[in-house]
């Protein structure tokens, strides 16, 4: 029931990505990202873009992420409401930014935080419906 109440769509809990793009992102491809961008299911918008730094402590990818050295790899902190089949890797190749990488590491009040692949924290249940219900 509770992971049932986080994946409800009226509830529009942000969930926060770390995206790894191919290219430079250019101050209009943000704000496009921002202002929405036109998908074949309707448009979608980010509710926050912005450029960061390699996030620390990420574990390495299987398969390796491609290296071309011609063309720079770039990381952003992308925040959604809604949860559309891939949305987050077709709002950035519509905008000319394909994805190579993607972690969610927030949704709602919960973050992966410390926790290294494979390991998990136990919540309270009540504690978390009433996270819920404050947010």
């Amino acid at each position: 029931k509770l992971q049932a109440r986080i994946a409800e769509p009226g509830r529009k809990l942000p969930k926060h990505y770390w995206v790894q793009v191919e290219g430079e992102p250019k101050p209009e491809q943000i704000a496009l990202l921002l202002s929405g961008v036109q998908l074949n299911d309707g448009l979608a918008r980010a509710q926050a873009a912005s450029l960061i730094d390699e996030p620390v402590g990420l574990w390495p990818r299987v398969p390796p992420v491609r290296y071309r050295r011609q063309i720079p790899t770039t990381w952003l902190d992308i925040v959604i409401t809604e949860g559309r089949n891939r949305q987050v890797r077709r709002m950035t190749a519509a905008v000319g930014l394909p994805t190579l990488r993607l972690i969610r590491h927030r949704i709602g009040p919960w973050s992966i935080g410390e926790l290294a692949p494979g390991e998990f924290r136990e919540l309270e249940c009540s504690k978390a419906w009433r996270m819920l219900r404050r947010g």
